[in-house]
């Protein structure tokens, strides 16, 4: 069974300049966050599953991640 890390543990991840890749079902504010972490740190964060959130909400982690967010806004 598959298990998600938590946001907090995710930040920590990114902080110390580990990218990753999550999926889009976390909260807008949680991706901000993880989006944020890595315009500090110069990691990658890769969003799968982006049509699912807003544009207004990809605009803000956008933003936060200061070009260190790659969407995949491709349907499976």
């Amino acid at each position: 069974m598959a298990t998600t890390k938590a946001t907090s543990l995710i930040v920590d991840i990114v902080r110390a300049g580990g990218g990753v890749i999550i999926d889009a079902d976390k909260a807008g504010s949680q991706l901000v966050e993880i989006a944020a972490a890595a315009s500090k740190s110069d990691a990658t964060v890769i969003v799968k599953n982006a049509h699912k959130k807003a544009t207004s909400q990809l605009v803000a982690i956008a933003v936060a991640g200061k070009g260190k967010v790659i969407f995949d806004l491709t349907k499976p």
